[in-house]
């Protein structure tokens, strides 16, 4: 497979990341995002005093406000590290496994591809467990990843061509999607909000559902996050050094889609998480990626943190998707990255 892209940073940018320990750089991520997620409760239709919040926290819900706090804020503030870190790890397993920029879940189909697989179990089986819906969704993220890995790959792929086909790919899933939404008109809007990407109305079944897939599937990426630096060296140098090149590749994109569907399964197709958040968490702590997925995760759910609350408290008493946040951060993120690649 015939990749033009490089993802190791420049040597100045390099010497400047070597002087940072990135377990601060993480550590200090992780305390701004506990703040983060603290504010998230406070904010809403009706804002939270912090005092009720903190005591929610500790298990008192005496109060109408601390009861809110835990049935309907606290569910989404941990619905958005769960996404950021899925979604963020994903995008850095398919950047630094296919070698190219701008590999990311819904850059390459596989939201999209999740997204109708999800649509389609709900919509034609709606007495089916919730508990199907992850599983459902990593097979039709799976097919749209398969089909961008097939079309792109073939004569091998530019950065560009690879954003070309999944841009492709995900628009022949959309046809379907607008398909299904013709056929069910009575079941439009929740299916619009869903696949726009939204954590509203989400409670701790949700969590539930997500919480086995991200905790189980994050901690063996980062077993094998080694097998992502060997990969980085090209395929000859990785046979070389005795790495089983496609198993290694095979595995480790598994794991990148099963991580990405999950969280389609439970926020919908929240866009651009995957893309961004690699690329910031590379230039804060480098390229080698057992740290760049640590860090990457954190930067994922400073954004999952910001899009939804900015969601929620922008236009209350209404409320602003948390996928049309990120897709206004992201989107000319990603026109820059194509621009910068195609010259």
């Amino acid at each position: 497979m015939t990749v033009t892209a490089n993802l190791a940073p420049a040597p100045a940018r390099a010497t400047s990341v070597a002087r940072r320990d990135p377990r601060v750089v993480i550590g200090g991520m992780a305390v701004l995002a506990v703040v983060a997620s603290v504010a998230s409760l406070a904010i809403g239709a009706t804002p939270i005093p912090l005092s009720d919040v903190l005591s929610a926290l500790v298990g008192d819900t005496s109060t109408d406000a601390a009861r809110i706090v835990v049935d309907f804020q606290l569910p989404r503030v941990l619905l958005c590290w769960l996404v950021g870190i899925g979604l963020a790890v994903s995008g850095g397993i398919m950047q630094g496994v296919v070698r190219n920029p701008l590999a990311a879940p819904d850059i390459i189909g596989v939201t999209k591809g999740a997204g109708v697989a999800g649509m389609l179990l709900t919509l034609l089986v709606p007495t089916a467990s919730a508990a199907l819906v992850p599983p459902v969704a990593f097979a039709g993220g799976l097919l749209g990843a398969a089909l961008v890995y097939v079309f792109a790959y073939r004569q091998g792929a530019s950065p560009v061509r690879l954003a070309l086909v999944g841009i492709a790919v995900s628009a022949v899933f959309e046809a379907v999607i607008r398909f299904l939404l013709t056929k069910y008109p009575l079941d439009v809007n929740s299916s619009l909000i869903w696949l726009t990407g939204s954590l509203f109305g989400r409670g701790m079944t949700s969590v539930a559902l997500a919480a086995p897939w991200i905790l189980v599937l994050v901690p063996v990426v980062l077993v094998v996050a080694r097998r992502i630096d060997v990969l980085g060296l090209g395929d000859d140098m990785a046979a070389g050094l005795g790495e089983p090149v496609e198993r290694s590749r095979r595995l480790l994109l598994l794991l990148g889609v099963a991580l990405a569907s999950a969280c389609v399964a439970v926020s919908g197709t929240v866009g651009f998480v995957g893309l961004i958040a690699p690329h910031i968490a590379r230039r804060l702590v480098g390229g080698k990626n057992l740290t760049s997925l640590c860090a990457a995760g954190m930067v994922g759910v400073l954004l999952m943190l910001v899009a939804d609350t900015i969601g929620r408290g922008l236009a209350a008493p209404l409320e602003i998707p948390a996928g049309l946040v990120t897709a206004v951060i992201g989107g000319p993120y990603f026109l820059y990255l194509l621009v910068k690649l195609g010259k």
